[in-house]
């Protein structure tokens, strides 16, 4: 039998940063620098590349992280694919780890890394030999190659910032994405041909929401008007509806031991286990609907069986997982888990009771999987009861009025931390199904995953920075 070990060993890592508590400067530093690495590999473009079909799946370049056509056009795609997998694979108990124990903590990163350069390897390969991004004759190889490095240099990127900056580069990545198309989205003002509506705003149509609302104005165009402030009204309403469910929180009374009359709070988020279990529901519909339109893009780009080797035949089995126009799904297993604008329609007489029932299939999805993936992300990232009892306890913390025993803290969390895991799911995959479908300046989901990892940022700079400056509290976390 192969020792798993050996082969992870052979794997390069970020080195560990040698103190256990890495500066907020230092922190800050790395982010940066990774912020600033992700947006020059985003406008690199890849070389020999000769026609970009995905191009027109906007949506799901923002889920992923990517900008298509880059050279990192992979994006998280191949680390989230992986840990979906894996922690699948845990859960329903086809494979065995056991996660509490440092041996099977590492057993199951290693096995991850594993799984994500297969996939960086596998969809880079699908990719060009599907067609997704055509290379020009004889430059297939040289194309799946630049695809690997980029989804090689994502991956350590990401690792990068879990060990030297704040939270982890998928967050990062995605984050960076969306709020660069929500300034877009907003105050865009060129247009597909090029013309700049600034220069002519009475007869060049602007694309952003905002200048779309002051054109309408001046132009008398009531639909356009409504249209781009039901946008605007959508993501204000958006934003103030996440920021005050962000703020529900259980806070548990705790108190040092060693120092009489010290107290503070332990606060256990309402969305316990924060925005990853979104992230990983979107990537999987995006990576679904992504691999959907590869494969009509190679049935319909080849004239015949025979002249593309057998891969318009081979693409002809699975037409029904999605068909697509423009970038959106129209029929099949895509386009009933996708979403469409139902504020948007209605708006411009375009509702039919087929997209009401598209709509609730798509919050019955992210309900259900937002749900088995917080559960699953809980368990395996050391934020059950028994991994957050152990550093409370270790930390010198006690509950208030029970005495220091790491098993009395246990079974206090156990009664919140499930419960909240399970509720929270169901609330966060309801919400970002809900505000896919009012429709905003970028995507619902998007729009909910900026703003929660944003204010996940501002609570980790916060705490850093709160720990650099007090000696006492740095001493006790240690």
């Amino acid at each position: 039998m192969v020792d798993l070990r050996k082969i992870f060993g052979l794997i390069p890592e970020v080195r560990k940063p040698e103190e256990k508590k890495v500066g907020f400067n230092t922190k800050l530093k790395w982010t940066l620098i990774v912020l600033g690495a992700f947006f020059i590999l985003a406008n690199i473009p890849l070389f020999g590349l000769s026609s970009n079909s995905l191009s027109q799946f906007q949506y799901l370049a923002i889920i992923l992280g990517t900008d298509f056509g880059s050279i990192i056009s992979l994006g998280i795609g191949p680390i989230v694919t992986a840990s979906i997998i894996l922690q699948l694979l845990n859960g329903a108990g086809i494979i065995n780890i056991d996660t509490t124990t440092d041996e099977g903590k590492k057993l199951f990163q290693g096995i991850q890394k594993l799984l994500v350069f297969f996939f960086i390897i596998f969809e880079a390969a699908v990719y060009v030999v599907l067609k997704g991004l055509q290379a020009a004759p004889g430059l297939e190889s040289l194309l799946i190659i630049q695809l690997i490095l980029g989804g090689v240099a994502i991956y350590y990127m990401d690792e990068l910032v879990q060990k030297w900056g704040f939270g982890s580069g998928v967050s990062l990545f995605i984050a960076a994405g969306v709020s660069w198309r929500l300034i877009t989205g907003a105050f865009q003002f060129i247009d597909q041909q090029g013309r700049n509506c600034l220069l002519n705003f009475k007869d060049v149509p602007c694309s952003g929401k905002v200048l779309v609302l002051i054109q309408s104005l001046i132009n008398r165009l009531p639909t356009e008007l409504f249209s781009a402030a039901g946008a605007i009204i959508a993501t204000v309403g958006i934003f103030l509806l996440i920021v005050w469910a962000q703020s529900l929180k259980v806070e548990v009374p705790l108190s040092f031991g060693r120092i009489r009359g010290y107290a503070m709070k332990w606060p256990l988020s309402f969305f316990y286990s924060s925005v990853i279990p979104v992230i990983f529901t979107a990537a999987l519909i995006a990576n679904f609907q992504l691999f959907a339109g590869i494969i009509q893009n190679a049935a319909t780009s080849c004239a015949s069986g025979a002249a593309c080797g057998g891969i318009a035949k081979f693409a002809s089995y699975f037409t029904f997982l999605g068909q697509f126009s423009q970038g959106q799904p129209v029929a099949g297993l895509a386009f009933w888990l996708g979403s469409t604008n139902l504020l948007d329609l209605i708006i411009r007489g375009g509702f039919l009771p087929i997209f009401l029932l598209q709509g609730v299939t798509h919050i019955i999805f992210f309900m259900f999987f937002s749900t088995l993936f917080a559960v699953f992300w809980v368990k395996t990232s050391n934020m059950d009861a028994k991994s957050q009892a152990h550093n409370i306890s270790s930390s010198g913390l006690q509950v208030a009025g029970f005495r220091q025993d790491e098993r009395i803290i246990e079974s206090i969390l156990d009664r919140y931390i499930m419960p909240l895991t399970i509720m929270g799911g169901l609330a966060i995959g309801f919400l970002a199904a809900l505000t896919d479908l009012l429709g905003a300046l970028v995507s619902g989901t998007a729009i909910l995953l900026v703003i929660m990892i944003l204010f996940q940022f501002y609570q980790n700079i916060a705490q850093q920075h709160q720990m650099d400056m007090s000696p006492m509290m740095r001493k006790f976390i240690k």
